[in-house]
């Protein structure tokens, strides 16, 4: 019976099309070139759905639009820089998958080199540094180690009882 419903509600979606295979977007465009130059920049471009997929490896129908929408200006002619400015006056810098090399963003490219940099002179000076001098014994005159100590004293006298 579970498996005639199931056949059943299978034979219905496959007649009503709701199994059909989705469109990815718009066609690409007839020039190979034009359509290589949409594909790198939608690698620049993040993908809002996904959080750190570019929108030309998104499978989401978000980056699939805007891939469309650089497509359609490329087709217009303007330029890589032009495209790149459309985007982040409508989402911000955040759509860049790569943040441009200027003011506090320095850090984000600067940070790593910088710890790294500082990790590897923490470990030089451990590896330099000379290793402590050994524990010394007392004087053969002085005080024996159970002399000082009164508590280890009568343990050592519990001990030998």
């Amino acid at each position: 019976m579970t498996s005639a419903l199931l056949s059943l509600a299978l034979a219905a979606g496959l007649v009503t099309g709701q199994f059909a295979p989705q469109k990815g977007g718009s066609d690409p465009l007839a020039d190979p070139v034009q359509e290589q130059r949409v594909q790198k920049l939608g690698k620049l471009l993040r993908c809002a759905v996904c959080q750190g997929v570019s929108i030309a490896d998104s499978p989401a129908s978000m980056a699939r639009a805007q891939l469309d929408t650089v497509r359609e200006l490329v087709a217009e002619g303007k330029s890589d820089e032009e495209i790149i400015t459309y985007f982040t006056d409508r989402y911000g810098e955040w759509v860049l998958l790569e943040p441009p090399k200027a003011g506090f963003n320095w850090l984000v490219w600067l940070g790593p080199v910088a710890l790294v940099v500082g990790g590897a002179l923490v470990i030089s000076r451990q590896i330099k540094r000379p290793p402590p001098p050994p524990p010394s014994s007392p004087p053969p005159g002085g005080p024996t180690p159970e002399a000082e100590d009164p508590y280890l004293k009568a343990v050592r006298q519990e001990l030998e009882r």
